[in-house]
């Protein structure tokens, strides 16, 4: 296993890093910003200032205009990015985006790839996954309610979702119905078909995701066939797909706003005198510096190590699942550290941790709640329990 870095990637690294500090964190301040995320005149700006640097949407192929990076190289870079509360959004890397661009150029058609992806990938327009239902599925995705019924040339859609991130203002979406075969497929569709609803927005902790979260209502949609994407019958399998590499990212994303607050707070620390010395001298106060770094080195190692995994053409999705427990606990400690050593000061929005500390609690829920990949974990342990004669060890 080898985790030395490129030289390439180091020297696209060092660009992203001086471009998200010079560029991006400037603009964190911007009134653009709302309690639904950046609005999507800032959105834009932020993406043609990287575009402008030759930075827009690197995961995608280098055939889609992206920079073809490594689940490797994407670890190192979304990190940089990920250092600003921008960062994501500005590179076009944040969720659902990112993920919908790495389905897609697996399982989508040459045709649904130029009428949805080439756009998405250029930064001109957004999306949004439509999985999740406030009765059906969620964390369990074997409760899909959402119903797809074949109706000539087309299928009409009705049901239901919720907590369907980005999707206002987003121009396409991927939809997952159950057909009548029983069966979970996904579904392309334009959001200005009669019958898509954005019902209504949802408010939340996080403010990081332009289109915030919304609930979605699909009244007699109607899709063609053609705007199926990959076969019939087989979304669950595409969603482990896009769902095991877009653990990973949001780990990568959240792990560069954990080394933010993790930063803010040691220079309070070495500036803040508190009896005397220096903040960062009383020993509850380094000891707290010294859990964060550990942390964040055991999330980073955990990340690449999956990261590796996925380059070698495995699947990862036992890893995936396990990096993500390990990294949004990891993170959330981190983070609740360096609100702590900030002490008042870390409960306002004098410093950006506080936003961070926000959005970031969420992450131990999406992409499934960690108490989820616990007992899908625990069954996997227990399977293989046994030893190769499949007798009980003593």
């Amino acid at each position: 296993m080898n985790f030395s870095i490129p030289d390439e990637i180091q020297a696209l690294q060092t660009r992203v890093r001086h471009f998200i500090a010079t560029e991006i964190i400037p603009l964190e301040n911007d009134p653009r910003q709302t309690s639904h995320g950046p609005s999507a005149a800032l959105r834009q700006e932020l993406v043609e200032k990287t575009r402008a640097h030759g930075l827009l949407t690197p995961h995608a192929s280098r055939g889609m205009g992206g920079l073809g990076l490594s689940h490797l190289a994407k670890a190192v870079i979304f990190e940089e990015a990920g250092y600003s509360t921008l960062g994501p959004t500005a590179l076009n890397i944040h969720a659902p985006d990112e993920g919908n661009i790495h389905l897609l150029e697996i399982v989508a058609t040459e045709a649904q790839k130029e009428r949805w992806l080439r756009p998405l990938v250029q930064g001109h327009i957004r999306s949004c996954f439509a999985m999740t239902e406030p009765d059906g599925a969620g964390s369990d995705p074997s409760m899909l309610a959402t119903t797809a019924v074949r109706d000539g040339d087309d299928y009409l859609i009705n049901g239901t979702k919720w907590l369907i991130t980005g999707a206002e203002g987003a121009s396409f979406a991927i939809i997952m119905a159950r057909t009548e075969d029983g069966n979970a497929t996904m579904f392309l569709t334009d959001t200005d078909r009669p019958g898509f609803i954005c019902e209504r927005m949802m408010d939340s902790l996080d403010s990081c995701f332009t289109g915030g979260h919304a609930v979605l209502r699909f009244e007699n949609l109607r899709i063609p066939a053609s705007d199926v994407l990959g076969e019939i019958g087989k979304g669950y399998r595409y969603a482990q797909v896009r769902l095991a590499p877009a653990r990973l990212t949001h780990c990568m994303r959240w792990l560069g706003q954990a080394r933010r607050a993790h930063d803010i707070a040691t220079l309070y620390a070495k500036q803040r005198q508190s009896f005397g010395v220096r903040l960062g001298e009383h020993q509850g106060v380094g000891f707290m510096l010294a859990d964060n770094e550990m942390d964040m080195l055991t999330t980073r190692l955990t990340i690449w190590h999956c990261a590796w995994v996925l380059d070698l053409g495995k699947r990862a999705n036992t890893e995936s699942s396990m990096a993500k427990v390990i990294s949004s606990e990891a993170i959330w400690r981190v983070i609740d550290r360096s609100v702590q050593i900030l002490g008042g000061r870390g409960v306002t929005s004098e410093t950006v941790v506080e936003r961070i500390f926000r959005d970031a609690r969420a992450f131990r829920i999406y992409d499934g709640p960690n108490e989820v990949h616990r007992m899908s974990l625990a069954k996997k342990i227990l399977a293989r329990s046994s030893d190769s004669n499949g007798e009980t060890l003593q």
